[in-house]
């Protein structure tokens, strides 16, 4: 503002002076009364209360079941067991192996399958074609969709005598028909088609909301430079995107690990279908109670997905700070 004197103007419209200090200093911070402090503690006490009844309180009683033994009726029947059920599981219990198995594969199909189609997807959708925000949605819906539902879409699909695929195939209602659940040897990979079918939504998104971050200086230095479209993505844009690469290899790790609606949709996680999730629902829910068994099994699992988040949250604090 300038320091020329204001000639010529009524003293009732000429500008006020006022320093910040003084704005400042007639400013007052006003103290929380009875109503802010109800409601404050109502915004932070009922998502706390849920949070521990759902999650930590299950958890805790978990960690402490898995060191004992329980049919799961009378509380008085509960036995200290030591680590005698961690034991079992890993020594002894025939299913516990092949399901370590079928996750690692899962966690592999998911992430050198699943993931670089949805980041082609990305990478496709992003060059502003006609009609993008179409193929987004439909590649977005199955995302939508809850597990236990692409399960029933997918076992439609599948089945052996009415099953779209088989009537492709021309082979429904013959004895050259393929049962793509029934049969071990190829369910699992049947299962992950459908799983890749979700996923690939997923990550798709993801991508495309990493490609919309990256600055456009980069791509046309990089073509200036001479490097070619493969060159520029690889080299430039990819690199660019490593917060978003973090989350998606910590999200294909979490989804192959809690795996668990799809195979129990198809046939309980059974028959060439055993994953270490369905094994917790098997022993936990059902005649056959073994609580002990199901909560040992439910610990090593929580362990197991603990790494990748802990490695996520190390790096994105340390980036932070």
């Amino acid at each position: 503002m300038s320091d020329l004197p204001l000639v010529g103007l009524p003293a009732d419209v000429r500008p006020e002076r006022t320093t910040t200090a003084a704005a400042g200093k007639s400013r007052k911070v006003r103290r929380l009364n009875g109503r802010d402090k109800l409601v404050l503690g109502f915004m932070v006490g009922i998502p706390t209360l849920i949070q521990a009844v759902f999650i930590w309180i299950p958890m805790l009683l978990s960690v402490a079941l898995s060191f004992t033994k329980w049919n799961g009726l009378a509380l008085s029947d509960i036995k200290s067991n030591g680590l005698q059920n961690y034991k079992f599981v890993v020594q002894d219990y025939p299913p516990f192996w092949p399901a370590v198995q079928h996750n690692i594969i899962w966690l592999a199909f998911l992430a050198l399958v699943a993931t670089p189609i949805g980041l082609l997807l990305a990478v496709l959708l992003d060059q502003k074609i006609k009609g993008s925000r179409i193929y987004q949605s439909i590649f977005f819906t199955p995302v939508m969709l809850s597990l236990v539902l692409v399960g029933i879409i997918w076992q439609l699909m599948y089945e052996k005598d009415n099953g779209l695929i088989n009537n492709l195939l021309r082979t429904a209602n013959t004895p050259n028909a393929t049962d793509w659940y029934g049969n071990s040897s190829i369910n699992l990979w049947a299962a992950l088609v459908a799983a890749t079918w979700r996923h690939a939504g997923y990550i798709m998104v993801l991508y495309l909301a990493g490609l919309k971050g990256v600055d456009p200086s980069l791509k046309e230095a990089a073509a200036i430079d001479g490097a070619t479209a493969s060159q520029t993505f690889f080299r430039v844009v990819f690199p660019a995107m490593r917060p978003i690469n973090i989350v998606v290899v910590v999200i294909t790790i979490i989804e192959a690990l809690r795996a668990f609606d799809i195979v129990y949709i198809i046939n309980r996680g059974t028959n060439g279908l055993e994953l270490i999730s369905a094994l917790i629902v098997q022993n936990l829910v059902g005649e056959g109670q073994v609580i002990g068994v199901g909560s040992a099994l439910s610990v090593m699992l929580l362990v197991i997905s603990l790494v990748p988040i802990t490695i996520y949250l190390v790096r994105t604090f340390k980036k932070v700070d």
